[in-house]
């Protein structure tokens, strides 16, 4: 392995697939040399960050995820863009990495010469995913990619997690809304800056057309988060590659609008410092269980309060306090 970081950034620079995939690896990596190498890395590449259109894209079980991020990949490319597809699945762990079907299914897209998809990988919690599929974004910007999508594979907070990293955050849904949409979270459509009625063709239009209007409905109901924009419900068909040029134009326009009232840039300052906090709080986590004296003490405090007789509260403070012993 080369430990010359000027190795790594000359080469991202240049656009040399190969050493952006070493680059990866060495963020994914969990050895504290490669994790330090990495950070020397990215910190050289951060001036040529930030110029290329961050999506993310998630959507109920079904909704054809892989195939519309692949036809929009398609249609990118087709139209001169350099486009990077990542993902994050923090079910990984446990499912032995169904993420890196990724290239598999998106065979048409894997051999466009413009395109580079990167599958997450397995192992650790969510947030050691996002944080190595963050960091992989970064990368894919400085190695001039001008659309980097961010796949979400996985439920729950990888939604969130996802949204707290991307410009435009896209929700894909498909037809049938009006007998579902009381199971759909609430929270995932205050997340969406746009939302997307998958699989509109052949037989499906008719119940498309009354899933949007269904989703419309909802969103009329939430309370927008910025007047900017007004979160659209558009209809595709990814099979049919139908719709696909009228969802891009809708993150164009988004990212144009929010770009000339100072938002987008606001809205990465904030993201990146939340960022910040959130590895902060992180690295304080790792180093108090790291600590030799909270490693002693926990097995017999941890007995105290599950029987009862010690107080969370007691024993937080008792814990806290082995940090002050270093002092």
């Amino acid at each position: 392995m080369n430990s010359n970081p000027d190795y790594y950034v000359q080469g991202v620079l240049a656009r040399d697939r190969r050493i952006l995939a070493k680059t990866i690896t060495l963020i994914e990596s969990s050895l504290p040399a490669h994790q330090e190498l990495a950070r020397a890395i990215l910190d050289q590449l951060m001036p040529a960050t930030g110029n290329a259109v961050r999506l993310g894209v998630t959507g109920v079980p079904g909704a054809g995820k892989s195939t519309f991020i692949e036809s929009l990949g398609l249609h990118l490319v087709k139209n001169d863009y350099n486009v990077a597809v990542l993902a994050v699945d923090p079910s990984s762990s446990r499912s032995g990495g169904s993420v890196l079907a990724d290239k598999t299914r998106m065979e048409r897209l894997s051999a466009a010469p413009k395109a580079y998809i990167r599958p997450s990988p397995s192992g650790g919690t969510l947030g050691g995913v996002a944080r190595k599929t963050r960091e992989t974004m970064l990368v894919c910007e400085s190695a001039g990619f001008d659309a980097v999508v961010i796949e979400t594979v996985g439920v729950g907070q990888s939604e969130t997690t996802v949204a707290s990293m991307v410009d435009f955050f896209l929700v894909l849904m498909i037809p049938g809304a009006g007998d579902e949409i009381q199971g759909i979270k609430k929270g995932i459509l205050e997340l969406a800056d746009g939302v997307v009625v998958n699989k509109a063709d052949g037989d499906n239009m008719v119940r498309a057309r009354r899933a949007q209007q269904d989703y419309a409905n909802a969103l009329h109901l939430l309370r927008p988060a910025t007047l900017t924009w007004t979160v659209p419900v558009l209809m595709c068909s990814a099979l049919e590659m139908s719709g696909i040029d009228a969802v891009w134009e809708s993150v164009l326009d988004f990212h144009k609008k929010m770009k000339s009232t100072g938002e987008l840039d606001e809205k990465r300052r904030e993201q990146a410092l939340d960022w910040m906090w959130t590895l902060v709080d992180e690295g304080l986590k790792e180093r108090f269980q790291a600590n030799s004296d909270v490693k002693k003490l926990l097995p017999s405090i941890t007995r105290e309060v599950g029987h009862g007789t010690a107080s969370p509260t007691a024993a937080a403070n008792q814990l806290l306090a082995c940090l002050d012993k270093n002092k």
